[in-house]
């Protein structure tokens, strides 16, 4: 059963994702928290290890990055659905965040989603794939109903849950599960988990969920790179390496595993690797 820490926190993070435009200050994060202004900022931040400020701010940037890479909406409209009041502001934040301006970061976006040209020889970058045999994998995990770059979500309520579990000290690789296809499923129907990694001796309580990955060969594709360019990998790994390969995928679901985070390293340092599992 979950402790009432637990229970507040991910209502906040419920409530930040859901109200991108509107009242995200600390009073209001607060009162949904139900807690005064001054312990809910410690308490949140001793939780998810970032500021509520920091964790709104991450959200909306991620919001503008992929709408900027997968839409042509007008970059003053994604910077008033992301609830920056103007363009210059929502300019200056996305550029301290992903190191170029919205406008660069589109051209190069677009290009990152279709794989881009190397600069020696102007073929569409190739990321490294490899097989490898991995053990089973026992998840702590937290659903997610909807399209798959809002997984975010989870992952913070995850976060929520397993901090004043204590339970980071024996948690493994970060990793995220698809069950759907994006190119079948409508956005609101694909099914995910977050999750990280843990020993079978750790007790997962709800409101975690133990999912279990099996053992096996995998594919793996080393992607280095902002988030929005993994749809452009997963095209290398199923249109191209796939058929060519010989292989036969598994009846199991591709997860990703995540090296690094970005609370941690700027938006072109991520490294994650997309597993296939395979015959």
């Amino acid at each position: 059963m979950p402790n009432p820490y637990e229970t507040r926190m991910m209502r906040v993070v419920d409530y930040i994702h859901d109200n991108p435009t509107g009242d995200l200050s600390l009073d209001r994060l607060a009162d949904v928290a139900a807690l005064s202004r001054f312990h809910f900022h410690r308490v949140y931040a001793g939780i998810t290890g970032e500021t509520a400020a920091q964790t709104v701010r991450r959200m909306r940037l991620h919001r503008a990055a992929t709408a900027l890479t997968g839409s042509e909406t007008p970059i003053g409209q994604i910077a008033a659905m992301v609830g920056y009041p103007d363009v210059s502001s929502f300019t200056r934040a996305f550029r301290e965040a992903y190191g170029r301006t919205p406008a660069r970061f589109r051209s190069d976006g677009t290009l990152d989603a279709l794989a881009k040209p190397s600069p020696r020889t102007g073929e569409p970058t190739m990321y490294p794939i490899t097989i490898r045999t991995d053990p089973a994998r026992r998840l702590g995990a937290m659903p997610h109903h909807g399209p798959y770059p809002e997984i975010n979500r989870a992952f913070e309520k995850l976060v929520a849950v397993i901090a004043p579990r204590h339970l980071f000290r024996q948690a493994g690789a970060m990793v995220a599960v698809f069950y759907n296809d994006p190119s079948e499923t409508a956005p609101a129907d694909l099914r995910s988990h977050a999750a990280f990694e843990f020993p079978e001796a750790v007790p997962l309580d709800p409101p975690l969920e133990v999912v279990t990955l099996p053992a096996g060969r995998h594919a793996v594709l080393t992607y280095t790179g902002p988030y929005t360019g993994l749809p452009a990998a997963y095209d290398q790994l199923y249109q191209t390496w796939l058929p060519a390969s010989g292989e036969t995928p598994a009846d199991t679901p591709a997860f990703e595993i995540y090296l690094n985070s970005p609370m941690d390293v700027p938006q072109d340092k991520l490294v994650t690797e997309l597993c296939l599992p395979l015959t």
